[in-house]
């Protein structure tokens, strides 16, 4: 079985994918509990010139079961993993945790 990985951001977007992984990847609604969105200023040139945008939405823990996030989760390779990893950069951390699905997935969320 693929990896999981949910996305909230930016790796949702197909020329992103693209960028990243060479592929456009396979995915499907799901949701979050216990979290809410925030935005993180960009700063690596990479991860600007491949997004476009300054600013990116980032996970941050709150334990509230009334904080949901919606998001795709990804099915993804363990080299397509590791390329997110470079992409997410310094400001992420990968986690796992519960989705609504029930399914377990990778995220990225705000470093400690």
């Amino acid at each position: 079985m693929m990896p999981l990985l949910f996305s909230y951001g930016t790796l949702r977007d197909p020329a992103v994918q693209k960028a990243t992984f060479g592929r456009e990847l396979t995915g499907r609604p799901d949701r979050i509990v216990g979290f809410r969105l925030d935005r993180v200023e960009i700063t690596d040139p990479h991860v600007l010139a491949v997004s476009g945008l300054t600013h990116h939405p980032i996970l941050s823990a709150t334990g509230n079961p009334a904080d949901t996030v919606d998001g795709t989760t990804l099915e993804v390779t363990d080299t397509e993993l590791l390329a997110a990893d470079d992409y997410e950069v310094d400001d992420y951390q990968r986690v796992t945790a519960p989705l609504t699905s029930g399914d377990t997935a990778w995220l990225y969320v705000a470093r400690d």
